[in-house]
């Protein structure tokens, strides 16, 4: 779709008190005020060069012939000319008859017969004039009877007719600047005119300062900040703050009490004990301190929401930890029971979380899970801090709360932990996991495989790692037995702290357009997320300055800095619980960056609308090193848009409140993923030197913004959508015959009624999207939005927008079975997928338990729903 053109509506001006008296010539009318004193010393040329060519609007001249007051002088000249020239006489005719007349009135008077003369107006002389002219037409034997009536005609002085005048013009401004606010046309054309959207958006590409960015990332990566911590509130405070000074309105705190541990100090082992149950061996399980000239606090090496346990059993191998691993074991014959497994990440299971969970299925006590070189270390380049990949003693930190199964506050599912919630009890929660668990580096690890060499069973190359000297052998039951402690503290009302603040729109202010990034890390995290607070922060100050010139977006733009991101998307996550009607109802896009420097190459995942814009947005930004457009880069790789699975704070928006969501950023090769390493110095010297990609994210995700809020015409792609949809069909078709689908007496399965919606939707999304042509032939090209079109387009965008809310399943009890936090048909976490993709999550999940009776109603429910979203969009 076209640009919006700046000089495409009649503005309507309005005079000015003193150009309706005629009081000042010529003039323009100026820019709005704001009461920041920033405004008065904007430069003139940055005012200029966001306005359009019809940005300042001239005021009509005053109407020819109008004359000044009168003075007493001229005054009574200007009555005796009249008042000749109205009664067509002249001195001489007067004076005939004058003596004569004069005396007769003096007896008169004297005998009271008439009153005095009074002096008289100009409309007095002229009646009396004509009731003379009257007479002298009558016959001369008939007179005109006098009656005793004393009536005065008032006296209509020229400066009392002046002062009225002048009042009633105040009024008739004062009702034509009313109706024309009434009329929503400074909301509208009058606004667009003032500020040319393709000015607007060269001037935030251009005002992306990566020194700005830099400065910022130096500034939250000084300390640790993990959720709920003194590190945590005070970089809270300092979020706060640049909200603040960057002129965003409602700027606050919103503050949840959740469930959060922490680790003891001394409360971590890991000991390889002898057959006396004295210790062998114990592991380090610390980081090496990365500011080794100026220590700094670093956060201890643990798992989010790890079970607390102190336990004892032989080792198992279990390579990355998956179901299929585990099954492994059990058919080969080892007994797992009581044992202690040990994993490495990555891998076929994904999700740390589910590798415990998996673990603890099969019969484990406890779960170890480290980093392999084989999977980020030195066989894949260089180690941090001089390369990408974990050193020896570099240990990945995370949570192993299950948030396919449960997100948010795992005391609250489905409200909000705000004081006073009613929580559930941490013991055997569906979001929490059973046995105790530790992440490890690859240095500590090689003590512990070293030491079920030979027991057990040899490992096949795919269970292979590529630690220096080892033989990977899986252990069994009589593997060497160790010792694991996990002591932790454990608080239910732990304090989080969201940064809340936003803009406000002057067209659908009641509408929104959600901006977020979690500012919570495990240590530093000065890739994760601190290049995306650093970026966001950058976007935040780059629009709110473009507010001080004046400037309003059409809908309102809010800005989220979650907490508690890192444990199980607690703060995103109870903010959507807290706020779920409203977000339903008015929210219509929400836009996601966590790691927005991790690579060079751009990715993004999103609900299918966004396409048309990304791509517009892509076209007008480059690669700095290869001198590209990201659109080049992009459609030479072939990309797309991947589905949305369960990694960050999108998935209470798309999977719950049904709001439109989108996450993107740059990716590569592993980086210091969640350890020490992972510092300021690290992104400057390796990550990124020069901040550039950086620089090109915060472009990106600003021009990005300003497609959603400030496009007169939403820019959902309800075609891709549609096409989208139609392929999620026929791969989940696919997909259930590959697991058994219409085999050994399994209900009749059938995937029609889900495809008779998909085609229906094709339909109805081409018949919707002809409306936009025609409103941009009739506006962009050059002509009028009337009211009525006004507020066609404006019910449009709520249509489209509410279509992914419509695909909610909101029955009672709706949502997926046994996980009905998540209400979308079409995306959502599948059991065991963790962090990946996933369409159709609960037919999936159904089709996985080999439920076919489940799996056929999950099918035609959202059938159903998909049927029905599709219809509202043209009723």
């Amino acid at each position: 779709m076209a640009d919006e053109k700046p000089n495409k509506y009649e503005a309507l001006p309005i005079p000015s008190y003193e150009e309706a008296m005629g009081e000042s010539s010529r003039s323009s009318t100026p820019l709005p005020s704001h009461p920041s004193s920033d405004i008065e010393s904007a430069h003139p040329a940055e005012r200029e060069g966001l306005l359009g060519s019809g940005g300042r609007l001239p005021v009509p001249t005053r109407r020819a012939g109008y004359r000044p007051p009168p003075t007493e002088e001229n005054s009574s000249t200007r009555d005796s000319l009249e008042n000749d020239s109205f009664l067509g006489q002249h001195n001489g005719r007067r004076n005939s008859d004058s003596s004569e007349e004069d005396e007769v009135r003096r007896e008169m008077e004297e005998m009271e017969i008439v009153d005095p003369p009074t002096p008289q107006s100009l409309w007095g002389k002229r009646i009396s004039s004509l009731s003379r002219s009257l007479s002298s037409h009558l016959p001369m034997n008939w007179r005109i009877p006098r009656w005793r009536i004393r009536f005065k005609w008032p006296v209509l002085d020229a400066n009392f007719c002046i002062v009225f005048g002048r009042i009633f013009a105040v009024f008739l401004v004062i009702a034509v600047v009313y109706i024309l606010f009434v009329s929503d046309i400074f909301t509208g054309p009058l606004r667009m005119q003032m500020f040319d959207p393709e000015g607007v958006r060269m001037h935030v590409q251009n005002a992306v300062d990566e020194k700005r960015i830099e400065w910022r990332l130096h500034q939250i990566t000084q300390t640790d900040h993990l959720a709920g911590t003194e590190g945590d509130y005070v970089l809270a405070q300092y979020v706060e703050g640049v909200f603040a000074t960057s002129g965003l309105e409602d700027v606050h705190m919103d503050e949840y009490g959740v469930y959060l541990n922490f680790p003891k100090d001394g409360g971590r082992k890991v000991e390889i004990l002898e057959n006396d149950g004295s210790v062998k061996w114990s592991a380090k399980i610390e980081e090496d301190n990365v500011y080794k000239d100026d220590p700094r606090q670093q956060t201890p090496v643990f798992h989010g929401h790890s079970k607390s346990g102190d336990i004892t059993g032989p080792l198992i191998y279990a390579n990355y930890g998956s179901r299929e691993d585990f099954k492994r074991l059990y058919d080969s014959g080892v007994d797992t029971t009581g044992a202690i497994a040990l994993v490495r990440y990555y891998g076929s299971q994904g999700d740390r979380a589910l590798k415990v969970k998996a673990a603890e299925l099969a019969g484990f006590a406890g779960c170890i899970i480290y980093s392999d070189p084989a999977d980020d270390g030195f066989t894949k380049g260089d180690v941090a801090p001089n390369g990408r990949f974990m050193p020896q003693g570099g240990v990945q930190r995370g949570a192993v709360s299950l948030m396919s199964w449960v997100v948010g506050d795992v005391l609250t599912p489905g409200w909000a932990s705000k004081k006073g919630a009613e929580k559930i009890s941490k013991e055997n929660n569906p979001g929490l996991v059973n046995i105790p668990s530790i992440p490890l580096s690859w240095g500590d690890a090689q003590n512990l495989l070293e030491s079920i060499k030979g027991v057990g069973q040899a490992c096949s190359d795919e269970w292979k790692g590529a630690i220096p000297d080892v033989e990977y052998w899986t252990g069994d039951e009589s593997s060497p037995r160790v010792h694991l402690v996990n002591d932790q503290d454990e608080s239910e009302e732990q304090s989080i702290w969201n940064v809340m603040g936003k803009i406000t729109g002057i067209e659908q202010k009641e509408k929104s357009i959600i901006v977020g990034n979690h500012r919570d890390a495990w240590v530093f995290g000065a890739t994760d997320p601190g290049s995306g607070t650093a970026v966001f922060l950058e976007v935040v100050h780059i629009l709110g300055e473009l507010t001080k010139l004046g400037w309003r977006p059409l809908r309102t733009i809010e800005f989220a800095s979650w907490d508690g991101e890192e444990y199980n998307l607690i703060g995103s996550t109870e903010f959507v619980e807290q706020n779920m009607d409203r977000l339903r109802a008015d929210a219509f896009v929400y836009m996601n960056v966590d790691v927005a420097v991790g690579g060079t190459e751009f990715r993004a995942a999103a609900s299918p609308v966004f396409q048309k814009a990304l791509l517009r947005v892509l076209d007008r930004t480059s690669d700095p090193i290869q001198n590209v457009t990201l659109r080049d880069l992009w459609d030479r790789r072939q990309g797309k848009l991947d589905g949305l699975g369960a990694g960050s704070d999108y998935v209470a928006f798309q999977d719950m409140a049904g709001t439109s969501s989108i996450d993107f950023g740059f990716s590569g090769p592993p980086y210091p993923y969640h350890s020490a390493y992972d510092s300021f110095e690290w992104m400057k010297d390796i990550g990124d030197p020069g901040f550039q990609y950086h620089k090109i994210l915060a472009q990106v995700w600003v021009l990005l913004i300003l497609e959603f809020s400030d496009r007169m015409v939403m820019p959902f792609d309800m075609s891709a959508y549609s096409a989208a949809l139609t392929m999620w069909a026929i791969d989940l078709e696919i997909w259930a015959e590959s697991k058994g689908a219409n085999q050994d007496g399994n209900t009749p399965w059938s995937t029609e009624p889900l495809r008779e919606a998909v085609l229906q939707f094709a339909s109805d999304s081409r018949e919707f999207e002809r409306w936009e042509l025609d409103w941009d032939a009739a506006v962009l090209g050059g002509g009028f939005e009337s009211n009525s079109m006004a507020a066609h387009r404006k019910s449009r965008n709520t249509m489209m927008a509410n279509f992914e809310t419509h695909l909610l399943d909101l029955e009672q009890g709706g949502g997926i079975p046994n996980r009905t936090q998540f209400k979308h048909v079409i995306f959502g976490p599948q059991l065991w997928s963790g962090y990946d993709e996933a369409f159709f999550p609960a037919v999936r999940d159904a089709v996985e338990a080999g439920d076919w009776d489940l799996a056929k109603q999950q099918l035609d429910k959202a059938a159903r729903i998909i049927m029905k979203a599709s219809k509202k969009l043209l009723h």
